[in-house]
């Protein structure tokens, strides 16, 4: 049997891809797979991430043709998939996620806290970009965009002194570049960051059967408290929020940190409970953020979007 995967056309997403079907082939060895890639929003618009004003720019095209029965399912940074998707799909298989924190590479191999004043520093998110400025106030923060590849040659260029991406970009793709890591307690990363979501229809049985064969339990358990507080919480790229729900045992603790635009305010919740309970961990930290005054966070982040797009 043959199955048609869907997928942008980055070099990113069709390694992504390539590791999601050498997976399925070692449960399902005499199964074929053809890749079709498709171009989305979010490949054609050059503007920064956070200032375009619409959800799943990397995943909208695609799962249009999932749900029209043009392709069998989609390959996905989960990251980019918003919380509400077609009615027709589902998050049919979430295989293990890849480390989740971020990483931060130079010019000149200095770190982010050894890196000189006045630097400029590229970043595609907004959640980076007020992180960094909390840590390192006295840095130029810049958005970049472009493929992974083409941000690590523009930090070789006149215009960027580093920049900041995730690790997970890096391993999938096999990069040999010199970095950094950056710990998660500073830089809480997006939800969904370091995993792999693979959508595809609701009626179709057999393929979700097929796809399950490779989900990793606790990576979908931890995703799910994710997504849910990002239902709760307006968590996309134009709004700083990190989260991230690690499983140990029987129970899941999720981490939770929003930002004002300008970085000098935060909120950090810390919510745990049984894991096999996660939208329910995620909707009580969403609760106790809004309580604390999380909206208020946002009120001047179109100030920011507009100093953004005059760079």
């Amino acid at each position: 049997m043959k199955y048609v995967v869907g997928a942008r056309g980055s070099k990113l997403s069709i390694a992504q891809t390539n590791w999601v079907i050498s997976e399925l082939k070692k449960v399902n060895p005499d199964l074929e797979f053809e890749i079709k890639t498709i171009t989305t929003k979010g490949d054609t618009d050059a503007r920064p991430l956070f200032t375009i004003d619409q959800k799943g720019i990397f995943e909208k095209e695609i799962d249009k043709a999932v749900a029209q029965s043009k392709i069998d399912f989609a390959v996905h940074s989960l990251k980019d998939v918003p919380s509400q998707i077609d009615e027709k799909l589902l998050l049919a298989c979430i295989p293990k996620r890849e480390a989740v924190n971020d990483v931060f590479i130079s010019s000149d191999d200095s770190t982010l806290d050894s890196i000189k004043s006045g630097s400029v520093i590229g970043t595609s998110s907004l959640r980076r970009a007020v992180q960094i400025s909390r840590i390192r106030s006295d840095v130029k923060v810049k958005p970049i965009r472009g493929n992974i590849e083409t941000r690590i040659r523009k930090v070789n260029g006149e215009n960027y002194d580093a920049i900041v991406l995730a690790q997970a970009g890096i391993s999938r793709l096999g990069v040999d570049v010199k970095c950094s890591a950056l710990p998660i307690n500073d830089f809480s990363p997006s939800p969904g960051q370091g995993a792999i979501a693979i959508v595809s229809r609701k009626d179709d049985a057999q393929t979700i059967s097929m796809l399950k064969s490779i989900e990793d339990p606790d990576s979908r358990l931890e995703i799910e408290a994710e997504r849910a507080l990002s239902d709760f919480v307006d968590s996309g790229c134009r709004f700083p929020v990190g989260a991230y729900a690690k499983s140990n045992g029987t129970e899941m603790i999720l981490d939770v940190k929003a930002f004002s635009v300008d970085g000098k305010k935060s909120l950090h919740v810390k919510k745990s409970g049984d894991k096999t309970n996660p939208k329910s961990i995620g909707k009580e930290a969403g609760e106790e953020l809004r309580e604390n005054g999380v909206n208020d966070l946002a009120l001047n982040w179109r100030e920011k979007v507009e100093e953004w797009n005059s760079i």
